[in-house]
């Protein structure tokens, strides 16, 4: 599912415009980038699931073409546990 078929089903079944679905949805992703923007970053949505950022330590890689070892900077990555309502639906 896209953005815009996102946007198109809640404008739907929230029987609103689309422009106003788009916005809610706009915000919803800018306060989930912003609390995981913090020290200890988590989004928790109940029976949804958890958005939670981790640090991924530096480590060697090999580069698939050449087949030579290439370092991998450390960086932040974002996990996402599902809940149990999610988990029991799928």
């Amino acid at each position: 599912m896209t953005k815009a078929e996102l946007v198109e089903k809640a404008a739907k079944d929230a029987k609103i415009s689309k422009v106003a679905a788009a916005t809610a949805l706009n915000s919803f992703m800018e306060g989930v980038t912003k609390a995981l923007k913090k020290k200890n970053g988590k989004v928790t949505l109940v029976g949804f699931g958890t958005f939670s950022k981790s640090r991924r330590k530096a480590r060697k890689g090999r580069n698939p073409q050449t087949g030579q070892p290439i370092k991998i900077k450390a960086c932040n990555v974002v996990k996402f546990k599902p809940g149990k309502k999610l988990k029991d639906a799928i």
